[in-house]
């Protein structure tokens, strides 16, 4: 078993380390993440320039200029001469709950793993504003899920994405199967002057749970349990389709 390991928050970050550590016990590992944080950055792939590989330390690779999306087809797509077997990214520093993962870079590496046919993980540690960091919490959760994965598979077209609440390991509740969640509308942009007194903005922070009722990702991390949601890829809104093929017909 050779599991390809990435994230969005760089190949230093501290829950990368941790998920490697974690999961190094149960199959071999090989770190394949961004030289930086692209926190946000969702499925995009770099087409437009060619991509440099380094190699920091035994198995620990980092793609400079790379999004999550890059690392996991680099790796898979040839770089290395071994296979992979399993896709896991994270831990992510913070939660990716509902809507987040249509921006996620943590769940999009998970996705590329998808499309290019591995079964795939994503983690993620749903820290507040002064919280623990229980990253030791969330590599725990891994080990256990991915453990339970080699014993049992899923069928293969699954990601699941996971999200651990940031409190220590014996004060989880448990784990639960949910569904995605809904955030409210995002808060306004912020506006700031840079030196020479020209408007700039940060993008706003995300909005608060609005779909948060039990069985969602929200629900039960707020009460205490790990959240794991099985994602789909297929977008297509398929109730939709009588309705739709109904009203073009005048146009056909």
């Amino acid at each position: 078993m050779h599991i390809l390991v990435s994230n969005d928050d760089g190949y230093l970050a501290e829950g990368i380390r941790k998920l490697n550590h974690a999961l190094g016990s149960l199959a071999r590992t090989t770190i394949m993440a961004p030289d930086r944080n692209r926190s946000g950055a969702s499925n995009s792939l770099t087409l437009d320039v060619p991509l440099r590989v380094f190699q920091s330390e035994p198995d620990v690779h980092y793609v400079v200029g790379g999004t999550p999306t890059d690392c996991v087809h680099i790796a898979i797509s040839g770089y290395f001469d071994s296979e992979f077997d399993l896709v896991c990214s994270g831990i992510n520093d913070g939660a990716n709950l509902g809507d987040d993962t249509l921006y996620s870079g943590t769940v999009a590496a998970a996705i590329e793993g998808r499309f290019l046919g591995l079964p795939t993980v994503a983690f993620s540690l749903c820290m507040e504003p002064d919280s623990g960091r229980n990253f030791d919490t969330a590599a725990r959760v891994a080990s256990a899920l991915i453990g339970r994965l080699l014993e049992q598979p899923l069928e293969r077209g699954i990601t699941l994405n996971v999200n651990v609440p940031d409190l220590p390991y014996d004060e989880l509740r448990g784990i639960r199967a949910t569904r995605l969640g809904g955030r409210h509308r995002s808060k306004p942009i912020i506006p700031v002057r840079d030196p020479r007194d020209r408007r700039m903005f940060w993008i706003g922070p995300s909005g608060a749970g609005q779909d948060a009722g039990e069985g969602t990702d929200f629900h039960a991390v707020a009460s205490g349990y790990v959240s794991v949601t099985p994602l789909q890829i297929d977008l297509t809104r398929h109730a939709a389709l009588p309705l739709l093929a109904e009203w073009l017909k005048p146009l056909a």
